[in-house]
């Protein structure tokens, strides 16, 4: 799993090899996106470890904390959150930021809690993971340019659960309070943008 962050050393408490540390970690189990973004961030600098799950995610943390980190929230074996959890309990001054396709803010609200800088939804570029990943205290990443519509919210969410449920339009309705007829028309349109 490690591509180039295998060399990139870290010593506790060194401010200034903090700075100049561009170990980044990224986790996300879309690989597709997880190549595109690897790429775009090896050629601004950083030293990029990647990762596919919670579990390889947390042992990449084991072996070298980094210094950056962009991890999916929603990954095939659990939660983005039990990553940023442990980055945050062996490198506390790590900048950390979460991505997700969902936009749910109890659970953005959960991951600033546990230590994640920002929270960003997908998909975003290369150049908005920087500014967030680079940004201080007092200067958090600005609102996207195109920020999801309230009606693409609700798609989406509803796409998640009608997932969870197995695909089960049925018990998707129930889960929802919502007539089953009602849902079978929204899963049969596009999603809005």
């Amino acid at each position: 799993m490690n591509e180039r962050g295998a060399d990139v050393t870290w010593a506790a408490g060194s401010h200034s090899e903090a700075e100049t540390d561009r170990s980044l970690l990224l986790v996300d189990d879309d690989k597709a996106f997880l190549t595109r973004l690897q790429r775009a961030m090896q050629t601004r600098g950083y030293h990029v470890t990647i990762a596919d799950s919670v579990a390889t995610g947390i042992a990449a943390i084991l072996a070298a904390p980094p210094a950056f980190a962009v991890i999916d929230m929603r990954l095939g074996d659990g939660s983005g959150l039990d990553v940023i959890t442990r980055l945050k309990e062996l490198r506390p001054d790590a900048s950390a930021i979460i991505l997700t396709g969902y936009g749910n803010i109890s659970t953005a609200v959960t991951a600033v809690k546990l230590g994640a800088f920002d929270y960003l939804a997908k998909p975003a570029d290369a150049d908005e993971i920087e500014a967030a990943l680079l940004a201080t205290g007092h200067d958090k990443s600005e609102l996207p340019q195109n920020p999801m519509s309230a009606d693409r919210v609700r798609w989406e969410h509803i796409q998640r659960i009608y997932e969870l449920c197995g695909r089960n339009v049925s018990e998707t309705a129930r889960r929802l309070s919502m007539h089953r007829r009602t849902l079978q028309r929204i899963l049969a349109k596009r999603a809005p943008r």
